[in-house]
């Protein structure tokens, strides 16, 4: 899995490649809790690159999404494939969720525009 990092408009967008997935999830986990100590108020995750999302993964979303209630921080996900789409369904996720299909449209959810 790669990760990389953008900032548009006062978002950080963190955008995902490859599999999330137990092999992965850690990575994704420590990458994720440097930006709780950064107080990141507005994010993206675009999962565009994401072809597979397994239950680890749906887990660190999980967290990231209480932490960001916790925090009164935004939150989006956007450019969900298909297939991501389905397993977020299919667990309920989706309501815990902003979901964009694109990244344009996420920050601008997140910034309120």
């Amino acid at each position: 899995m790669e990760i990389k990092e953008d900032r548009r408009d006062g978002v950080l967008v963190i955008a995902l490649a490859g599999r999330v997935d137990s092999t992965t999830a850690p990575t994704l986990e420590a990458h994720l809790g440097r930006l709780e100590k950064d107080s990141t108020r507005r994010l993206v995750v675009d999962f565009s690159g994401v072809e597979y999302i397994s239950s680890a993964g749906l887990r660190i979303m999980l967290i990231l999404a209480k932490r960001a209630r916790e925090q009164q921080s935004a939150l989006a996900l956007c450019a969900l494939g298909e297939n991501v789409r389905q397993v977020f369904e299919l667990a309920g996720f989706l309501p815990l969720f902003i979901v964009k299909g694109s990244q344009s449209a996420a920050v601008a959810a997140v910034t309120g525009v």
